[in-house]
Formats: C-alpha cells, sequence, structure tokens
C-alpha cells in the first residue's frame, strides 16, 4: 500500500499509522544520537547499523535546507 492509499483509507487509525511511524522514526534517531548508540534497521533484507555520527551530519542537513 502506498502513502496515498493509506490517506485515502476510511479508517482513521490506518490514515493516522504512517505520521506515527514517521514520528516513531525521528524518535529512534533523536534517542540514538542522545545516546551516542547506532541506529539498528533493516534495509533490504539486511541488518545495517547507522553510527550517531552519520545521524548527526543528516540532521545538520534537514535543518540547513
Amino acid at each position: 500500500m502506498s502513502v496515498q492509499d493509506i490517506s485515502q483509507a476510511k479508517d482513521p487509525l490506518l490514515r493516522a499509522s504512517f505520521v506515527a511511524l514517521q514520528r516513531a522514526a525521528r524518535m529512534a534517531r533523536e534517542e540514538a544520537i542522545r545516546t551516542n548508540t547506532d541506529l539498528v534497521i533493516v534495509q533490504d533484507g539486511k541488518v545495517v547499523h547507522i553510527p550517531p555520527e552519520e545521524l548527526r551530519r543528516a540532521q545538520l542537513e534537514e535543518v540547513g535546507r
């Protein structure tokens, strides 16, 4: 299901789920930066560790836009 499909869902909880997932991802990145630990995700079926330095750089780039 695409984001557009979810935004058109009849169920209000389903419509809100995408925003909730985005918020959870942002909070996970912030917590990894705060605790100076890697963020661990699964990307293309592989476990990927993203170091806090990379998260900080991405955060600064986002603010600079």
